[in-house]
């Protein structure tokens, strides 16, 4: 089932607890000095990184992120 982003958005946010975060420089510079190696793909290195800065877990079937050992991830 395909729904448009905003909904899909919207949906997720309504959950008690899930709540959208800002990028911030913090963040940015982070998933620029992730530890270790990690691959290129900037989108996961800004979700690890903010991960990192708020100290929580990722829901994720990413297996990427998963193996990484520098975050905490949840398989999804």
């Amino acid at each position: 089932m395909t729904i448009p982003v905003l909904e899909w958005l919207e949906r997720a946010l309504a959950h008690h607890g899930v709540r959208l975060l800002d990028i911030t420089a913090r963040i940015a510079v982070e998933s620029t000095e992730l530890p270790g190696p990690f691959h290129r793909d900037p989108a996961d290195q800004i979700l690890v990184a903010t991960a990192r800065v708020f100290s929580v877990p990722l829901l994720t079937a990413d297996r990427k992120i998963r193996d990484y050992p520098h975050v905490q991830a949840l398989p999804s």
